[in-house]
């Protein structure tokens, strides 16, 4: 063992030396000299997660102190009602209605907001019910993906953003299996209420809807939408194809046509003179043309139309061109409406709830446009249609009613249908097709008002 030795020196090593040891230590264990730290650049964000963190701020906003948590208010604006007085109504004090107004005027037109007009309020009230309650934040759609937003920060000042959502335009091939009625199973997968009622228009000039349509029937439609970067959609377009147990239908118009117009696959206008139902939606044959026992006298009797049974309120539409010839209330058909067509026939509707706008004798009518409601006046026993067609004079059976096909195109029309024919049969092959609208700013500076 080592002697100490008070005629030695001890040997001491400086706090820096010790410092400079430990750090010379750690660039050899890792291996190389330390380097200054760098901040990695965050993503910039997009405007759906904007969106998403302004949403979050409302409800971040939270109590201030003094305030229970904000309630949802929504307000119209009603007729002959300012945006400031619309503000009044869900309860803050009119110098921050008055505060509100003048926050968001200064990016609108404040006074041009027309009656009707929606938009949303964040309202918090006083705890203990002392005192006016406050808005925390109020949102207005200013068009179908734009909308400006007044928040209240943390120091109490009014701030106005205003934002706007890329729009991409789709063209959506949508494939499923009917379940029930084509129309509910169609908008359950996705297509708009318009595209559904176009689709069961056309399919009615080559199905009885109620029998020919069974379950498990594929379909498939083509169809264009513009939605929002949050899927919302704001707009929707034609519907370009459509097919139902091997029946199809393009979207073409033809040279010098007024609208465009449904073909089949060889060029061949498959608008036919006369639909095959009154009823495109919603309905089943419960009475048939010939003898019955009535239902409500007993006995037996000819039954000189169809019935349909269907919901109070389902819309009826014309089978064809037509003038209306009457229109008015007829012992047990109850309310009734007859319309005249070129092709010599007259159709019948009786029991109506109600008639279409406009329907009175001397009103032309076209082919699929509703003209009165499915209802359950006169003799019934409950809500349904009672069909008739009459050929010179005498009701016919109108399930035994044949009629001519449309046209085929030729020439240079026939041509550019298949040219449109071959786009729509890429982007089903496709699956679909997307591309974006207009890139829009994102949000404007931030206004305040105290």
């Amino acid at each position: 063992m080592a002697q100490f030795d008070p005629r030695r020196q001890p040997m001491r090593l400086a706090p820096h030396c010790l410092t400079a040891a430990a750090a010379l230590s750690v660039a050899l264990l890792s291996g190389r000299v330390s380097e200054p730290v760098r901040a990695e650049e965050a993503p910039p964000l997009t405007q759906a997660q904007i969106a998403a963190l302004e949403a979050q701020a409302f409800a971040a906003a939270g109590a201030p102190a003094g305030l229970e948590t904000p309630e949802a208010i929504p307000v119209q604006i009603r007729r002959g009602e300012t945006f400031e007085q619309a503000v009044r109504r869900t309860g803050v004090a009119p110098e921050e209605a008055s505060a509100v107004a003048a926050t968001l005027s200064s990016a609108m037109d404040v006074a041009s907001i027309r009656p009707g007009q929606r938009f949303e309020t964040a309202i918090a009230k006083p705890r203990g019910g002392r005192g006016d309650p406050r808005l925390i934040g109020l949102t207005l759609r200013t068009g179908p993906a734009s909308q400006l937003t007044v928040s209240r920060s943390f120091d109490g000042a009014l701030r106005l953003r205003a934002l706007e959502e890329k729009v991409t335009h789709e063209t959506v091939v949508l494939t499923g299996k009917v379940e029930g009625s084509l129309s509910r199973t169609a908008r359950r997968e996705g297509a708009p209420a318009a595209i559904a009622r176009v689709a069961g228009r056309l399919f009615s000039h080559k199905f009885d809807m109620d029998r020919d349509v069974h379950s498990n029937d594929e379909f498939t439609y083509v169809f264009e939408r513009s939605v929002t970067e949050n899927g919302r959609t704001i707009d929707s377009g034609d519907l370009l194809y459509a097919q139902l147990k091997g029946v199809t239908f393009y979207r073409f118009k033809p040279a010098g046509a007024r609208e465009a117009q449904y073909f089949d696959a060889t060029g061949k206008n498959t608008r036919s003179a006369f639909m095959r139902t009154p009823l495109e939606r919603g309905f089943r044959v419960s009475s048939s043309f010939g003898f019955r026992r009535h239902p409500i006298a007993g006995y037996r009797k000819m039954h000189q139309g169809i019935d349909f049974a269907a919901g109070m309120g389902t819309p009826v539409v014309a089978p064809a061109d037509g003038v209306v010839v009457e229109a008015r209330r007829w012992g047990g058909y109850g309310n009734w409406l007859r319309i005249r067509h070129a092709n010599g026939l007259d159709t019948g509707y009786g029991h109506l709830s109600r008639y279409a706008s406009g329907m009175r004798a001397g009103q032309r009518v076209s082919q699929g446009q509703v003209v009165a409601f499915v209802g359950s006046t006169g003799a019934s026993t409950g809500p349904h249609l009672h069909y008739e067609i009459w050929r010179g004079g005498q009701r016919i059976n109108p399930a035994g009613v044949k009629t001519q096909e449309g046209t085929e195109l030729a020439g240079a029309d026939l041509a550019a249908f298949r040219a449109e024919k071959a786009r729509i049969d890429r982007i089903i092959a496709a699956g679909g097709e997307r591309r974006p609208v207009v890139m829009h700013a994102g949000l404007r500076p931030a206004q305040s008002q105290g």
